[in-house]
């Protein structure tokens, strides 16, 4: 039976047959699509497993220090001559350049003396004697670049290589790319100062639209406190026998499941269940891997954990090593928190009051710790395997600012170690009064790409598809930095 529609035209009534089909159709579609969102869930939650470098890899862990605040490269790696000639001198006889938060004062030369040092005769200055030792295993960049003067945008920048809040970290974009060789451990751990967060805070370890099992785990390194905020049951739970939680963990689980097989491709959930699942395996490696009493009297002197100022960034520095020894991908340690008003010293690097004063206590800090880090990896051959680097958000102004310096993001120095660089060398220049980065000017995009190039991994293939667009670490810029690659 044929039947009018309004256009005029006639269509045959569908028989059961057409019916079946159409349905059949339609639920196959319905089931492709579950299957589909189920492996992608499956994807997610396996995808800390361990991958191939698509490319020969130099490097399988990578050690980043930061110092949140503004490192003055001109009173540390950058030596400058014609600074220190010109001190007292006018720095902008015009009158008309404006700093930061400042007008320049006086150009003001490095208030601790510049040596060579090493085979490589790399001038350093006397603020980093020890590191100054390991100076012919280092590289230095002195030509990166910030492209804001503001904490939190420059530390984003520094981080993710944008300078708004929300996009993927570099721990998080290697982690996505290569996995974990750890099963027990995160894949990126996060060890913050002892004094607090830096400036932005969690978002500088963020993993962005990344797949939010990429983040960064952060790991408490004082002594006294557990590893991992409540990883263990309060004291009060006094009923609490290991068989029942192991009971109320399998318990959970099935829970945990069921729910998110009704919420299949939220990667939110995904991450949170495998971190519960990681938490059940951290109660044994967490305190394990933050045990030192296994630690020679040597190790521990070497990293100087008896004193009062070098001792918890020493303690940093030893339990990052201790962490790439059983796999886990990448460490970032933070050196300085938070930027307050000083009380006894600036909580960072940021010495715009008395530059001599903070940058001599954060020096001796840094220089013990990261010293003792560098010799003890080359000891253990772990050296060439593990990328070390050291970088901040900004440099400081060669014009005095009061004691202090203000904020530079026109020039500062990060230097690499360890896996695949090529020690002793330098890359890059400022201008004659360290204000400017003169030849081969670099930012965070290079020195992703560099570290991601020794990881074995093309920056401009590692990917996600989000909003529209194929988005990278480096966005559309970078280039590997091969004059310090060995």
């Amino acid at each position: 039976m044929n039947l009018p529609f309004p256009c005029g035209q006639r269509r045959r009534v569908a028989s059961r047959r057409d019916f079946l089909q159409a349905a059949a159709g339609g639920i196959g579609g319905v089931a492709l699509t579950a299957m589909l969102a189920r492996a992608e869930s499956a994807l997610s939650a396996n995808s800390l497993a361990p991958k191939p470098a698509p490319s020969r890899a130099r490097a399988r862990a990578v050690i980043q220090i930061f110092c949140p605040g503004g490192l003055s490269h001109v009173d540390s790696w950058d030596w400058k001559p014609e600074l220190a000639r010109r001190t007292d001198q006018p720095f902008d006889p015009t009158g008309k350049l404006q700093f930061f938060a400042s007008k320049p004062g006086n150009c003001q030369g490095s208030y601790w003396p510049f040596r060579q040092h090493g085979q490589c005769g790399r001038w350093m200055s006397d603020l980093f004697p020890r590191l100054a030792a390991c100076v012919d295993d280092v590289a230095f960049i002195h030509s990166m670049q910030s492209k804001s003067a503001l904490h939190g945008p420059a530390m984003f920048m520094a981080n993710s290589g944008f300078i708004l809040p929300g996009f993927p970290s570099m721990g998080a974009w290697v982690t996505y790319g290569l996995g974990s060789e750890s099963e027990n451990l995160p894949a990126f751990v996060v060890l913050p100062d002892p004094r607090g967060l830096p400036p932005g805070g969690v978002i500088n370890w963020g993993a962005g639209f990344l797949p939010a099992v990429h983040q960064g785990t952060t790991l408490n390194t004082d002594p006294e406190q557990p590893p991992i905020a409540d990883l263990f049951p309060p004291k009060s739970f006094v009923g609490l026998t290991p068989q029942g939680e192991a009971s109320g963990r399998n318990f959970l689980q099935t829970l945990n499941r069921q729910h998110a097989a009704a919420r299949a491709g939220n990667t939110e959930l995904d991450a949170r269940i495998a971190a519960y699942e990681l938490a059940a395996r951290l109660q044994l490696s967490a305190p394990e891997v933050t045990d030192l009493r296994g630690e020679t009297d040597a190790a521990l002197r070497l990293y100087d954990l008896d004193d009062e100022d070098t001792g918890p960034f020493g303690r940093q520095c030893l339990l990052a090593r201790r962490l790439v020894e059983r796999g886990v991908r990448f460490v970032q340690i933070y050196c300085g928190a938070e930027n307050t008003t000083a009380r006894k010293i600036r909580p960072n690097w940021d010495s715009h009051e008395d530059l001599v004063r903070d940058h001599g206590y954060w020096g001796r800090v840094l220089d013990t710790g990261a010293a003792a880090l560098l010799h003890d990896l080359k000891a253990r051959g772990l050296l060439d395997s593990t990328l070390v680097i050291c970088t901040t958000e900004f440099g400081r102004q060669p014009g005095a600012q009061g004691k202090g310096r203000d904020h530079n993001p026109g020039a500062f120095t990060a230097w690499l170690a360890g896996g695949g660089i090529r020690g002793g060398t330098a890359y890059g220049t400022t201008d004659e009064l360290g204000f400017q980065a003169a030849e081969h000017p670099a930012f965070s995009y290079d020195l992703h790409a560099t570290a991601l190039h020794l990881l074995g991994v093309d920056h401009e293939r590692l990917t996600f598809y989000h909003n529209g667009v194929p988005r990278r670490l480096t966005d559309v810029h970078g280039h590997v930095i091969k004059e310090v690659l060995s």
